[in-house]
């Protein structure tokens, strides 16, 4: 195996292409630091033909650092850090909406591994979203204005009671969950603790309000960063074929998983690496 992998830029903002690598076996230190840079770099990476396990995904999630074990989401047999996206007609998706993952937490993920299992015949495709594009593309008073404020994050917002009420089982697992989460508040622009950029830190999944702010006032400029944030401009689409992976940042990104599929099935694993606590430095 070659020792030098491919990035091939997929936009000008985010994502990028990754060739070279068979994640079914082991990476050496060298092959494991490009891919890490690689996804510093382009905030999301994306690799075709990787047909690995839910052991193998840990394994390689693990590099990346410690991984989160999801509240409401059931998991692989045997390996709970793998969760299991099984959407059909009769579980229809619960986060079709652009989010940053967990952001409901004091530490939210560092970032995620997908991994494409089974797959609709078209469509199902999932868009990222680049924060740092989105905070880079502010005027100089906005940016001015929004450094420091911070904004609620409640995971309620995704995950509302009426949705789990349908046996009695759920609708406890869902109250301990949110025993467990209640809202917290994160900067609305973040420093990525590696590179030092600022990106936007607001998502439509969680994000409920700038507390900083009046009523009225959050509203207004929670809305316009919510639009703005998911500009088409800051935005790389994938089409997925079976056994493709995605490689995420999570501090900087906001993804949508397109629900255009019906009634046919999508499976995707998911392996969540945790991060550290958000903060913002002027820079």
């Amino acid at each position: 195996m070659s020792e030098r992998i491919t990035v091939t830029p997929l936009g000008p903002y985010i994502g990028a292409e990754i060739s070279g690598l068979d994640l079914t076996r082991p990476l050496n230190d060298n092959q494991f630091e490009q891919l890490y840079h690689a996804q510093l770099r382009h905030q999301v990476v994306f690799l075709r033909g990787q047909d690995i396990t839910p052991q193998q995904q840990r394994d390689l999630a693990r590099r990346f650092g410690d991984l989160h074990i999801h509240p409401v989401y059931p998991h692989v047999k045997e390996v709970e850090e793998i969760i299991v996206l099984d959407t059909h007609n009769d579980n229809p998706p619960d986060n079709d909406n652009w989010h940053t993952d967990v952001t409901f937490i004091d530490t939210p993920p560092a970032g995620a591994i997908l991994a494409a299992k089974q797959l609709p015949e078209v469509g199902g495709d999932t868009l990222w979203t680049s924060g740092i594009a989105a905070w880079e593309t502010l005027s100089a008073p906005l940016k001015a204005l929004l450094g420091g404020l911070r904004a609620e994050h409640d995971f309620r917002k995704s995950f509302p009671e009426w949705k789990y009420r349908n046996t009695q089982e759920e609708h406890r697992r869902w109250l301990a969950a949110v025993e467990k989460n209640p809202p917290v508040l994160h900067p609305v622009v973040r420093t990525h603790p590696v590179t030092g950029k600022q990106a936007l830190f607001v998502n439509n999944g969680f994000t409920t309000r700038i507390v900083d702010l009046a009523e009225k006032e959050s509203e207004a400029l929670l809305g316009f960063l919510l639009e703005h944030a998911v500009k088409p401009e800051f935005q790389v689409r994938w089409r997925w074929r079976e056994g493709d992976l995605a490689i995420w940042d999570n501090r900087v990104t906001q993804h949508y998983a397109n629900a255009d599929y019906m009634p046919q099935r999508r499976i995707m694993h998911r392996a969540t690496i945790l991060g550290d606590r958000p903060f913002y430095r002027a820079g």
